[in-house]
């Protein structure tokens, strides 16, 4: 079985280390979260904490995409986390990736270093009167628009997918992970306010996005408003739509 094994040049030093743990995978740390598809665990080395992201193993068609065709998800993440760090954009910390190709791509993983945060972004969608909400939703607001500047298209613009840290003085910041749908390209208005559909928001939340959002793209605040608002809800239809035809089906073969 071959193998494609790249670190960050900053971790060289805990080569063998990293390497042996993820051969050692289901043995070695904890668990974070243990997915159908995906996994995750946490491990220590040298004083420092590291999540090892274990990515399902693709069938027999698409592990010969995946060697031939197309980046794994693995090395996705740990290229586009890159990419966000060079752009001075939150994530956890890319730290290394492992490819093992035996007649197509049979395992992959990806390594970041551990980040300790306070809450997500689905706590302001759950708790209206979550402390700070507005100021967060505003800087959230600014973070995205940071996002969209550099020509980021984040796919995966979903509640669960930023986390964020109180650093004090009213001030928060942001991090992006579950990174390997992602875009770089020239984002038209049209884009950004599409962007922004995943969240769930409220009215109430688009309204303070929206107002924010126009400040920074010198845009109307009614326009601004209004869009995020339709591609929001068209989604959000689209969504419960799916899941009403869905408990259709069950019942039906119930």
């Amino acid at each position: 079985m071959r193998e494609n094994f790249v670190i960050n040049p900053k971790y060289s030093h805990l080569q063998p280390a990293l390497k042996d743990a993820l051969y050692q995978f289901e043995k070695v740390g904890e668990y974070v979260t243990k997915g159908e598809r995906n996994v995750i665990k946490k491990i220590e080395l040298n004083g420092v904490v590291f999540n090892i992201k274990s990515f399902k193993t693709p069938n027999f068609f698409q592990s010969i995409i995946y060697q031939y065709f197309r980046k794994s998800k693995a090395k996705r993440s740990f290229e586009y986390a890159s990419k966000l760090a060079n752009f001075g954009i939150g994530t956890p910390t890319p730290v290394a990736y492992i490819e093992f190709f035996s007649l197509g791509l049979k395992q992959s993983y990806y390594i970041s270093e551990h980040l300790d945060y306070d809450f997500d972004f689905r706590v302001l969608i759950h708790k209206p009167k979550f402390e700070n909400r507005e100021e967060i939703l505003r800087q959230f607001t600014q973070f995205t628009f940071k996002l969209h500047e550099n020509g980021v298209n984040f796919l995966d613009h979903s509640p669960g997918n930023t986390l964020i840290t109180d650093v004090g003085n009213n001030q928060y910041e942001f991090y992006l992970i579950d990174l390997n749908r992602m875009r770089f390209e020239p984002m038209s208005f049209e884009k950004r306010m599409n962007n922004f559909r995943r969240l769930w928001p409220s009215k109430t939340m688009v309204k303070i996005m929206a107002e924010e959002y126009a400040k920074l793209y010198n845009k109307s605040t009614s326009e601004t408003y209004e869009t995020m608002l339709k591609y929001s809800r068209d989604f959000q239809k689209k969504k419960n739509s799916k899941k009403l035809r869905k408990r259709k089906r069950q019942r039906s073969r119930a």
